[in-house]
């Protein structure tokens, strides 16, 4: 295997680009070649095949994703209460947004990975370590609810966010008066967050 830092993380993130665009069936070495603009037969000499590539890609997706540390730092002087709550979902909607190729590959390898049982375990652990992650910073911060509270709250943002970055459309006039997405964020955390 190559060992260059940069080409090899140009190489991943072309693969996002691809795998968000295609889906799996279209990941191919080449198709990743062309995308990051090297000759081909590039990316064949950095994984050693696709499901390497699909566990790079899992890794880097998580570090495209996650959020500022200094955003984090400022959201963390505030009140810690239900608005707080709410101010870390529409981060999450907005980075999500922002990055909406990276959270499409990442839905990509959701569907993968329920075809790729060497994927799967992989990719099970990565998501589990998130939620875990996320239970253990609502804790520390002293944010209202428990780990209920965040698991919910996971499981209602994913449903939006899956929404809202495939089908925009789907969600539009279904609560009236309520905007999509930035209403929908904050109708979650009224329902699912408990004042504190």
């Amino acid at each position: 295997m190559v060992s260059n830092p940069e080409r090899r993380a140009a190489l991943v993130d072309a693969g996002v680009e691809v795998l968000a665009r295609e889906g799996a069936r279209g990941l191919t070495f080449r198709a990743v070649d062309t995308e990051a603009g090297v000759p081909v037969g590039t990316a064949s000499n950095y994984f050693t095949d696709r499901v390497d590539l699909l566990k790079q890609i899992d890794t880097r997706l998580h570090v495209r994703l996650a959020p500022d540390p200094d955003k984090l730092a400022e959201l963390l002087t505030r009140p810690k209460d239900r608005s707080l709550v709410a101010a870390f979902m529409h981060d999450l909607m907005a980075r999500a947004t922002h990055d909406r190729t990276g959270y499409l590959a990442l839905l990509e390898m959701r569907l993968e990975a329920t075809r790729r049982p060497e994927l799967r375990a992989s990719y099970t652990r990565s998501v589990r370590a998130d939620l875990d992650e996320g239970i253990r910073f609502h804790r520390e911060a002293g944010l209202p609810g428990g780990d209920e509270t965040v698991t919910v709250l996971y499981l209602a943002m994913l449903g939006l966010l899956l929404e809202h970055l495939t089908l925009p459309g789907a969600l539009e006039g279904v609560l009236p008066e309520v905007q999509v997405p930035e209403g929908l964020v904050e109708r979650i955390v009224e329902t699912v967050v408990p004042v504190s």
